[in-house]
């Protein structure tokens, strides 16, 4: 395996594990939803 061929590697699993963790992330974040609509306001919370 050649370098460039190595670095476009080690490039492609950076993005990877940045990517899963950005969606890890996101589905850890706690917080309330507030849907507002024709039958009033509602408030979740997580």
């Amino acid at each position: 395996m050649n370098r460039t061929s190595l670095l476009i590697l080690i490039a492609v699993l950076a993005v990877c594990a940045v990517g899963a963790g950005y969606l890890y992330y996101q589905e850890r974040q706690s917080g309330i939803d507030i849907e507002i609509n024709e039958h009033g306001v509602t408030i979740d919370g997580n």
